[in-house]
């Protein structure tokens, strides 16, 4: 559809909310999130805008500009009443099981799934709505296109209803879209970037649930470059799910060793409240000393589900499911969050003395850019330890390691959930850029394609 188009879609003298959300960059923390760990994103200069029209009907009429080059249908059409149960009332099960059988109209869930939300979170009673989708981020490939959607939605939503949300309330009930509509065990840094991050800055987020920490501006002459491996990663597939399902499993093994009994576990994992568990339940609180000569040990490598629930009952997770017949490497993603945390605080504390010591000598930034890179190659293996590498993401972050400081280029790693998407290079001045950008065209020329990079930040939706 062309601009007229959208004028048609809408029709005349109808109020629409228009909200543009971004994507993200995930610098340092990555899958740690859900463990508690301090994380580092960046905004990204593409995102998602939506459009939105309430109606007075309860027709869900979604279309997006760029669902149909997907092979997915551009415009879905469904009924609110689908949705509710008996009492009237949203019913997440049920919202599932619908919404997976609209066969080419997945990327609908995102959108639908946020007025669905409100209705069941907040009271509202909008039960219509028009919305145009209009995308500048690729999907499957690992910068969070979903939160951007989520977010942008909500945001829209919300404005044309003059609902007024917390600072962190918008992006938790699109978290809850992701986990409870679309079935997506995703943390919640993507939607808090998508929406609060601010350009040229990476935004920290203590995750335990969402505690903002203050942007720390990325140093002069310092970019963090995304390149597209062009492997498609999806943070609903079971790889991602299994790493997260062993790492709760890890954790139980832990406050299990710590003093916590089952029902103790149990009753946190019904109440949502894990301040009265062991490092009130995340894992990233654990020291690492005390990790390495102590509570490691006792992790098993791989574990059945079946033996763990015979051991050791359940997890407090309660956005996944242990499946009796899957192994779980339990050491090592437990192990990740752990050290990944450690990695984080170490690379928040160098950069931020980047910028307060602007006149530091050249060997002196060198140094610390180095040790930057260092973190990142760090971080991108312990994804491989725990099943979310990928040969597509290795060669980028070879590629750099192999073009070296004298280049500008300082390390890499693997963004987001892994299993492929984007690498995040660090890169110093005109020729750092230079060479991330050399290595992204020779990684893309076998398929004679133009290599897709984020090479810029914007702010979040919050400032739309």
């Amino acid at each position: 559809m062309d601009r007229m188009d959208y004028l048609v879609f809408f029709g005349k003298g109808r109020k629409v909310a228009t909200v543009e959300a971004p994507g993200r960059l995930d610098v340092m923390g990555g899958i740690a999130d859900y463990s508690g760990s301090l994380v580092l994103e960046m905004p990204v200069d593409k995102g998602t805008t939506a459009s939105v029209a309430l109606r007075q009907d309860d027709t869900l009429r979604v279309h997006s500009t760029s669902a149909g080059v997907m092979g997915k249908m551009d415009t879905v059409i469904a009924r609110f009443r689908d949705f509710v149960d008996s009492n009237g009332q949203v019913n997440y099960a049920l919202v599932r099981s619908k919404l997976a059988s609209m066969p080419g109209s997945d990327w609908a869930a995102y959108v639908i799934g946020c007025l669905l939300v409100l209705a069941k979170e907040k009271g509202v009673q909008a039960r219509g709505m028009d919305a145009w989708i209009e995308s500048t981020l690729p999907s499957g490939r690992g910068v969070s296109a979903s939160a951007a959607l989520e977010v942008s939605t909500m945001a829209a939503l919300c404005r044309a209803m003059g609902l007024e949300l917390g600072k962190t309330e918008l992006p938790i009930l699109c978290q809850k879209v992701e986990n409870l509509v679309v079935g997506a065990p995703c943390g919640l840094m993507d939607q808090l970037t998508s929406y609060l991050g601010e350009e040229k800055r990476l935004l920290p987020i203590i995750c335990q649930p969402a505690d903002i920490q203050a942007p720390i501006p990325i140093p002069e002459g310092v970019h963090f470059i995304g390149v597209d491996s062009g492997a498609e990663h999806s943070v609903g597939g079971s790889a991602y799910t299994n790493v997260r399902v062993a790492a709760f499993m890890g954790y139980t093994i832990i406050a299990r060793a710590e003093g916590a009994s089952a029902d103790a576990l149990g009753s946190a994992r019904a109440s949502r409240d894990w301040s009265r568990l062991p490092y009130h339940g995340y894992l990233a609180n654990v020291p690492v000393p005390k990790f390495e000569t102590e509570l490691e040990a006792l992790l098993p490598d791989r574990m059945t589900g079946k033996e763990f629930k015979a051991r050791f009952g359940v997890t407090i997770d309660t956005v996944t499911e242990i499946r009796p017949d899957v192994e779980y490497t339990i050491k090592a993603c437990t192990r990740h969050p752990v050290m990944e945390s450690a990695r984080v605080q170490v690379f928040a504390r160098i950069i931020s003395a980047l910028n307060a010591e602007k006149a530091r000598s050249r060997s002196g930034r060198a140094t610390s850019l180095k040790r930057l890179g260092d973190l990142m190659v760090e971080s991108h293996r312990s994804y491989s330890s725990c099943g979310l590498g990928h040969p597509a993401t290795d060669a980028l972050v070879d590629a750099v390691l192999k073009a070296g400081t004298r280049k500008g280029v300082f390390g890499a790693k693997i963004t987001g959930g892994g299993s492929g998407g984007t690498v995040c290079i660090l890169c110093d001045g005109d020729e750092g850029l230079r060479t991330a950008k050399e290595i992204a065209r020779a990684h893309w020329a076998a398929k004679k394609m133009e290599p897709v990079m984020f090479t810029g930040s914007k702010n979040g939706a919050l400032f739309d």
